[in-house]
């Protein structure tokens, strides 16, 4: 959907991105609404969301420009590790930070709607969470919004059932189901609804559970197992209402005794 582009602020002597994206539609007003949620993601202002500057139409090409973090993604550090997975302490911190940013968004009626971990930055060590370029307000006062009905917009491995549903009615519910996507990859190595071939299976997601964690690493605490089946459950009505209770629920007793292989 977009091209990513270093560039130097001129202006104020400093680097930025800009991403530049193509139009989703054949509307003529698509531009006008993009640029409408662009200036509204505008106020988000948290330590753990890489802040956006500004937004445009340069000749029917649309923008926005961000922050240049110049550190690795969570995608990096996972292919450093062993087993492209991370220690259980390292994962809730991480997942911790990108929790707040999430409910402070949520609180503005914002969603992220691509959790994944290309999107995870890190800046001295601090995960911050990028790119709301298909971010949705949950509420626009009426507005219309730029995505389409029946169009399911994400990265199908961390997306809800709802979501790939191209479900309009969406709430915080999927993006905490897309963060505990993101939490079971850095414990086990990969999502957890991958094919034999590291193909989605996305049926999965509307049917099924993920394996236990515990059958890949022998550290998992019970509280932690619990947690995350709740999170990952199909149903979002049977999910954390936000991403803030999803991490304290797998933080409350991490000492418990992992469950019985």
């Amino acid at each position: 959907m977009a091209s990513v582009y270093l560039a130097t602020d001129v202006k104020h002597g400093r680097d930025v991105a800009i991403k530049a994206l193509r139009l989703a539609s054949d509307d003529p007003a698509a531009s006008d609404r993009f640029l409408r949620e662009i200036r509204y993601l505008a106020h988000l202002q948290h330590p753990h969301i890489v802040p956006l500057f500004d937004s445009g139409d340069a000749l029917g090409i649309l923008y926005y420009v961000t922050a240049y973090i110049d550190g690795e993604t969570l995608r990096q550090r996972l292919k450093r590790t062993t087993h492209d997975r991370l220690p259980l302490g390292d994962a809730l911190r991480i997942a911790t930070e990108i929790a707040d940013a999430l409910d402070y968004a949520h609180a503005r009626n914002i969603l992220h709607r691509d959790v994944k971990p290309e999107n995870i930055l890190f800046n001295d060590d601090h995960a911050l969470v990028a790119d709301f370029g298909i971010a949705r307000a949950i509420q626009m006062a009426g507005e219309a919004a730029l995505t389409d009905d029946g169009v399911a917009i994400g990265t199908p491995a961390y997306m809800s059932p709802e979501q790939l549903a191209a479900d309009r009615q969406l709430d915080a519910r999927s993006d905490v189901y897309s963060l505990a996507c993101l939490v079971y990859e850095m414990l086990a190595g990969v999502p957890p609804f991958m094919g034999v071939r590291g193909v989605v299976e996305n049926a999965k997601k509307f049917i099924t559970t993920p394996a236990l964690l515990s059958t890949v690493r022998d550290d998992i605490p019970l509280q932690v197992e619990k947690a995350m089946r709740r999170a990952l459950s199909s149903d979002p009505d049977h999910r954390f209402p936000s991403a803030g209770e999803f991490i304290a629920a797998m933080d409350r007793r991490l000492g418990e005794k992992p469950p019985a292989r």
